[in-house]
């Protein structure tokens, strides 16, 4: 993912296309007593308006990373929201929820994508 600051998603499964922006990433015990990194987005189809926050569990990052051998940085989980975003649009997978929290499957899943995304570029 180039930019996951704005960017378009689509067709969704009703064929719109969505733009979305990031908002602001911030950590989520200073707004719901969440031990998450909290990621959100403003979701546009033309007609309709969203927020969507992407809440990263930090025990769940901090495994993964130590697993992986990677930093665990701010761009990192703004991309791996993003890409999660992305995915929830595309599949209409709680895409009426204005706040989704990643398991650690989920987190891979978008790790790996991506990756993939990486190399091949």
């Amino acid at each position: 993912m180039q930019d996951f600051r704005q960017f378009q998603v689509g067709p969704d499964p009703y064929g719109r296309t969505w733009r979305v922006n990031f908002v602001w990433q911030q950590n989520g015990i200073s707004i719901r007593h969440a031990d998450t990194v909290d990621v959100k987005f403003v979701v546009d189809d033309g007609d309709q308006q969203e927020e969507k926050i992407i809440a990263l569990p930090h025990p769940i990052l901090l495994d993964i990373t130590n697993r992986l051998g990677r930093p665990l940085n701010d761009a990192w989980c703004s991309k791996i929201a993003a890409t999660h975003l992305n995915k929830m649009i595309l599949t209409a997978e709680d895409i009426e929820k204005p706040l989704v929290t990643l398991s650690a499957a989920d987190i891979e899943l978008a790790n790996q994508q991506l990756d993939k995304e990486r190399t091949a570029a």
